[in-house]
């Protein structure tokens, strides 16, 4: 099937896995006072505010009924119109989830782990500690399952007993016939995604999910909302700032997505900031005993080039029985690429790879493929690429791609290929995009934090850039790190900077750098 969704998960994992690795400790020293956010701008007239618009009234004026749901956390639902364009049409509904603040409440906080796909509601759940004591204080903080995602009304494109075959697919085809091949898997995978999904499959794009968002602020009886927006996060965040500044409060966009890059942009963009990820990690390893890599840097890329190119035509033996296959393989890497944390069990990996076996990097494949012992898997997977491809298209030929998957190998080792042929789903997808690559400047909105970390593997530190500058109120946070994203890392400037801005609408006064 559709190696888009497979290489599109490039960003959907690692706020999960940088929760359960964060620094839980807390800062020291004196802070400022919280005080609530307020609307930077007036609203605009009756005719613009979709909240005054007797059509949605229906939507605007919900209340919500909480439910108590596990320990400490609240659960709901919201409706939304399935259409926004037919808001008297068939209606979807959305999954909430709330932790009171637990101190001296200053407003809402909405929140949104990244993707596209990811169920904020689960990820939510299981790491509240994603926000520090100050935040969880002072903000009611809300996740929600963006529509066709997790416990929201969902996407389905495949059952999971054939979820195992295709990832396991060639992802990098070597020939003609295997080329064709991927290209009929992937308008299958489209077919059966609007077969089984029904009319939703067409109205999952980010701008429908902004509409639903200020349904969603609304519904909570907000004037002004916050966001805490990671990773694709970052890209909701700041399309729900051009579209609605008046009801923006304080707002963090951290491992940011550019919105104006088109898909090939995008996907070059994340191969070199794979590649990047990887030198540091073969640099790391050489230097540490026991590592499987021998000789330069480039001799090293090259041991684990031929170790991908092998298991193409020889998977690689695993204690359970199944097969990891280059697919697989590289999907495994990708993982552990995200955090330097991860590298120890890499290094494992490969040191047991190179030896025929391949239960470590199959172990992290799961892990970023989201399987479970039982063999079944999380939504996640199949709401990714038809999120991702409403939202960008490739207009790329076939002949094209290959050309940029050869180029892209040898300028952005060792996952060049397999990011370059993973937008050839969007190429061939059957519905067109809901609105074009553009630049967002938010007009009228407060002062709003870009996070950038120069080491980010999925979001590279230009695109924090150049969503800051597009931005008329952006201000650009540096964190000199390596890693996917950047709050709760261990850096006591970024976190203290963050958790000022939000708490006490302390904005820096010109562009912060920390390490």
């Amino acid at each position: 099937m559709t190696v888009a969704a497979r290489s599109r998960r490039l960003t959907v994992r690692a706020v999960a896995a940088v929760a359960a690795l964060a620094v839980l400790t807390g800062c020291t020293g004196s802070t400022p006072e919280p005080q609530a956010p307020t609307a930077a701008t007036s609203a605009p007239t009756d005719t613009k505010d979709p909240a005054n618009d007797t059509a949605l009234a229906a939507f605007y004026g919900q209340k919500l009924a909480w439910t108590s749901c596990r320990n400490d956390f609240e659960c709901a639902k919201v409706t939304v119109p399935l259409d926004w364009a037919a808001p008297s049409g068939d209606t979807i509904e959305l999954s909430l989830l709330r932790l009171k603040a637990e101190g001296k409440k200053i407003g809402t906080m909405l929140l949104n782990p990244g993707g596209p796909g990811v169920s904020a509601v689960e990820w939510f759940r299981s790491s509240p500690g994603s926000l520090g004591t100050r935040v969880r204080q002072a903000y009611d903080a809300v996740a929600w399952d963006p529509r066709g995602v997790g416990e929201s009304t969902p996407i389905s494109c495949l059952p999971d007993s054939e979820v195992d075959a295709w990832l396991s697919s060639d992802a990098t085809p070597d020939s003609d016939a295997e080329a064709t091949k991927v290209v009929a898997d992937a308008t299958d995978f489209g077919k059966q995604c609007e077969e089984r999904t029904g009319p939703l499959i067409g109205h999952v794009d980010t701008v429908s999910t902004v509409k639903d968002m200020d349904v969603i602020r609304a519904a909570l009886g907000e004037k002004v909302v916050s966001y805490y927006g990671w990773s694709y996060g970052t890209f909701i965040g700041a399309w729900y700032a051009q579209l609605f500044p008046w009801r923006v409060g304080r707002m963090v966009l951290d491992g940011a997505v550019d919105p104006s890059l088109s898909a090939e942009q995008y996907s070059e963009g994340q191969a070199q900031g794979f590649s990047r990820m990887a030198t540091a990690f073969v640099e790391d390893c050489l230097g540490e005993k026991g590592c499987p890599l021998r000789g330069t840097k480039e001799q090293a890329f090259a041991q684990i080039e031929t170790l991908v190119k092998n298991a193409d035509g020889t998977p690689l033996a695993t204690s359970s029985g199944r097969r990891l296959t280059q697919s697989l393989m590289t999907t495994g890497m990708a993982m552990a690429l995200y955090l330097p944390a991860f590298w120890p069990q890499l290094r494992a990996a490969l040191t047991e790879a190179f030896k025929g076996q391949g239960d470590g990097l199959l172990a992290l494949a799961d892990a970023y493929n989201e399987r479970r012992p039982d063999g079944t898997y999380a939504q996640t997977l199949q709401a990714t690429g038809p999120i991702f491809c409403l939202d960008r298209t490739d207009t790329r030929s076939l002949d094209q791609v290959k050309a940029d998957a050869k180029d892209w190998l040898a300028k952005y080792p060792p996952l060049g290929d397999t990011v370059a042929w993973s937008s050839l789903g969007c190429a061939v997808w059957p519905i067109k995009p809901a609105v074009a690559p553009q630049k967002l400047t938010a007009p009228g909105a407060p002062p709003i934090l870009v996070i950038g970390t120069t080491g980010d593997p999925a979001t590279p530190y230009e695109w924090a850039q150049s969503l800051a500058g597009q931005l008329d109120q952006g201000v650009l946070v540096t964190f000199e790190g390596e890693g996917h994203t950047a709050y709760r890392r261990g850096s006591k400037c970024v976190d203290t900077t963050i958790e000022d801005y939000l708490v006490s609408g302390t904005v820096p006064k010109a562009d912060v750098t920390c390490s």
